[in-house]
């Protein structure tokens, strides 16, 4: 509390330039380090000493007038929920489920639960990043279910946050524990680099992506949003529906022997690959932490989306349809399902190859992968082919999905969220030309006078790689790549290429050395040199050279 008072009267009198910030009004600072004796670095090994570098960055902050915002590694919301009246422990007000429940909208105020809280978020609902309609589900009632869906929330900022605007406690206490709906995911392969477990997204080691031009199912990354439905092939029912088609429903058998069945070889790309790349700029972006292994190729087998919509009706050029809309079985506690969309044009075009696909390398899909049925949408961000596919709808708009209208959308540097416009930018379809080093990897250690490195290149769009080129040299100087590609058709280039040379270290070279590898496609896009000019806040798109140092012994 102390501490807390000592801040706001620095901020209110404000700092004089210093030579240093011990210079700088001593008594504010003393009364501050006293007041952290008890706070919290309080008990670690150093004692003092341990705030000292925390103060340091407090003073430079408010020497150079910059408001702050404080946050200990223990409670994020200790300092500035510090001098708040306690709406927690004994003392603190009691309220009932029923009054809760009387608390749904903006004029009675929004009230949430979180185990034995009880929070007013009205002045939060319109900040909250998943938007303002995810929030309201809860409303008038507990947010465990949804947090355990969607268990990005499960972290100490997050709760921190929640507990500014705590009101009191629920009468009775907690509710039972919410059942895990992560209890039954598929078994994976433990070599496969987690980033997130509930639900399950996971890379692909790079080393291993270079091994073979079609990627072993176990070893494909696995991008999911929810929980992995187990989906009962006997009883599967795809439905088809919308403007200018009757509706109708197929088995998964009926799919399987009234189409013709066709295979694509296709890569597929999460837009977030890459990410990591942005997160080395001085400005991080939220999300997943890809590095370069959220993208693989597989051979997909089934039936293409063209041929299932024209026996349900859809003609070519219908003007009353602009979107083929995809909703999957995998929903979260309100029933929200994922759901994504492509254009009418890609959907119909028989050069498209857009596939109802019910096969991934000769074998039944895997359950991380769609089983039975998904959609794969060759030369489209992964993000649209989805994933047990129980839905699909032609209409004149594109999906209504949250991920469809509020992320995986790419904006100007300018852009942060605190300015987004989600309507103003469209979701991404067709992405950018990119490659990345998978050998050596960095760091690592050579003992020779030059290097061979090996990785992978892929173009949205159908747009086959032509060309990749790799520098040893910072890109001084560059080398032609080997390239070892799928055959396919010019404008149907959905697989990457894999790619390798040998180049000569700079003479006399000791130390780091940074390889830098970039790639042109065949409508001759090529990659930007730097991230910071195409940072986005959602960390989308990252095609910049790739970049990596190793150390020349």
């Amino acid at each position: 509390m102390k501490a807390g008072r000592a801040l706001a009267a620095l901020l209110q009198r404000g700092w004089a330039a210093a030579p240093h910030p011990s210079q700088q009004q001593p008594g504010a600072l003393r009364q501050l380090q006293r007041g952290l004796s008890g706070g919290p670095f309080a008990g670690r090994a150093g004692g003092a000493a341990a705030a000292a570098p925390w103060l340091a960055a407090v003073a430079a902050g408010l020497a150079g007038g910059v408001g702050l915002q404080l946050y200990s590694s223990t409670d994020p919301a200790q300092c500035r929920a510090a001098d708040k009246p306690a709406a927690s422990g004994k003392g603190a007000k009691e309220f009932d489920k029923e009054e809760v429940a009387k608390h749904r909208t903006k004029e009675t105020g929004i009230w949430v639960t979180y185990k034995d809280g009880v929070y007013d978020v009205t002045k939060f609902v319109e900040q909250h990043p998943g938007g303002a309609a995810r929030l309201m589900l809860a409303a008038g009632g507990a947010i465990d279910p949804f947090w355990a869906m969607y268990q990005q929330h499960n972290n100490d900022q997050v709760k921190g946050m929640l507990e500014e605007y705590r009101i009191g406690r629920l009468k009775g206490g907690a509710a039972a524990p919410v059942a895990d709906p992560y209890a039954n995911e598929p078994a994976r392969l433990p070599a496969l680099i987690v980033r997130s477990q509930k639900p399950m997204n996971s890379e692909t080691p790079k080393e291993l992506l270079v091994g073979s031009l079609i990627t072993p199912n176990e070893l494909f990354y696995v991008r999911n949003h929810l929980p992995v439905p187990h989906v009962d092939a006997a009883t599967y029912r795809l439905r088809v529906e919308g403007e200018g088609v009757r509706t109708m429903e197929l088995s998964l058998e009926e799919l399987q022997t009234r189409f013709r069945r066709h295979s694509v070889t296709a890569t597929l790309q999460c837009t977030g690959n890459r990410r990591n790349d942005f997160n080395l700029t001085q400005r991080p972006v939220k999300g997943l932490e890809w590095d370069g292994g959220s993208i693989s190729t597989a051979v997909w087998s089934g039936v293409r989306l063209r041929d299932v919509l024209l026996a349900a009706g859809l003609e070519d050029d219908n003007p009353d349809v602009a979107h083929i809309q995809f909703e999957g079985l995998d929903t979260d506690m309100a029933s929200q399902c994922y759901g994504a969309s492509v254009e009418v044009d890609k959907a119909m075009d028989p050069q498209g190859d857009v596939l109802l696909a019910f096969e991934m390398k000769g074998a039944p899909l895997p359950a991380d992968h769609g089983y039975p049925v998904r959609v794969v949408v060759p030369g489209v961000a992964g993000c649209r082919s989805v994933k047990w596919l129980g839905k699909i709808v032609a209409s004149d708009q594109e999906s209504a999905s949250f991920w469809q209208r509020k992320d995986y959308k790419a904006f100007s540097p300018s852009v942060d969220w605190h300015n987004v416009d989600w309507e103003s930018a469209p979701a991404i379809q067709n992405m950018p030309v990119t490659s990345h080093i998978c050998e050596p990897l960095s760091g690592a250690a050579i003992d020779d006078d030059e290097v061979t490195v090996k990785g992978y290149a892929w173009s949205g769009g159908g747009q086959g790689i032509i060309r990749v080129d790799v520098s040893a040299d910072g890109g001084a100087t560059w080398h032609t790549a080997e390239l070892n590609k799928v055959p396919q058709k010019r404008g149907r280039g959905w697989a990457w290429a894999l790619w390798e040379a040998t180049v000569p270290l700079p003479k006399g070279a000791k130390g780091a050395v940074q390889l830098v590898a970039k790639a042109t496609d065949e409508s001759y896009n090529t990659q930007p040199e730097q991230a910071a000019p195409i940072w986005n806040l959602r960390g989308v798109n990252c095609n910049s050279w790739h970049r990596v140092s190793v150390n020349v012994q």
